[in-house]
């Protein structure tokens, strides 16, 4: 049996009473979501694994084959799409199954304590259905006027938040799960969700060094048209609108990526 339910019913719990993120600092700019999930899976005893800047997914159980990636956001602001930091989505990694848990916090605040916004909790495999693509960060030397500078290929994913993919999940505390997975008695089930594979698939790149332009080879995907069901629940109680699938999620996740890139100019 998976935890997710328990670990979703913790974090609406922590949030019905008003229990708040605690930011150590204001250098503080990536942990502090972060450690208000910890302190939620120490408070249903589940053991993990520490987290560190280079595990994935973030929590991994003990005694349950299944790990938690955290995401916080600021909110109003960048929520439409994330960094992966090198590791592209999945719902399967090393034999656990990953739930990503995406939180919003205020963007301003006139302290070190806020409160969560809203919250979603996915399967991995929501993000992407992909479990068995294993990456990989290559590089090479012989750059430069003496050839002896190397060039790192360090790939950095950015994927759409379920913020993007679903409308109804602002605002609210979403739950979303494989279809055929089963969940407990107090949840509501609020929406259906299918995702497709698209026709064709990304299998390599191409960087120009001399003109700064990047080409990408496509290949017929042998899943296209491959339907991946999925269901939204709440907790009862909660309220709730329907959620549905947003139309053109590629391209908000994408307006979003290039506003963010052009104030970062």
């Amino acid at each position: 049996m998976s935890m997710v339910c328990t670990v979703f019913r913790e974090c609406v719990r922590a949030m019905r009473g008003g229990i708040l993120i605690e930011r150590e600092s204001r250098r503080d700019k990536e942990f502090h979501f972060q450690n208000w999930i910890k302190l939620r899976l120490e408070n249903i005893g589940e053991n993990y694994d520490e987290p560190g800047r280079n595990t994935y997914p973030d929590f991994r159980f003990v005694h349950h084959a299944e790990g938690y990636e955290v995401k916080g956001l600021s909110y109003p602001g960048r929520d439409a799409d994330y960094d992966c930091n090198s590791q592209v989505p999945c719902g399967e990694h090393n034999g656990r199954q990953v739930f990503y848990v995406f939180g919003r916090y205020p963007a301003r605040t006139d302290g070190e304590e806020y409160p969560v916004l809203d919250l979603v909790i996915c399967h991995g495999s929501f993000l992407n259905a992909d479990s068995m693509y294993a990456h990989q960060n290559k590089g090479f030397r012989g750059f430069g006027s003496y050839g002896d500078i190397r060039v790192r290929d360090r790939k950095m994913y950015v994927a759409p938040t379920p913020f993007a993919l679903a409308s109804g999940t602002a605002h609210h505390r979403t739950l979303i799960l494989p279809a055929n997975m089963t969940v407990d008695s107090d949840f509501v089930e609020i929406g259906h969700l299918t995702r497709y594979e698209v026709d064709h698939i990304v299998v390599a790149y191409n960087f120009d060094l001399r003109t700064n332009d990047l080409t990408t080879s496509f290949i017929p995907n042998p899943t296209a048209g491959v339907e991946h069901a999925f269901k939204a629940y709440c907790l009862e109680g909660d309220p709730f609108g329907p959620i549905v699938l947003r139309e053109g999620s590629r391209e908000i996740a994408e307006r979003e990526f290039q506003n963010q890139s052009a104030t970062r100019v």
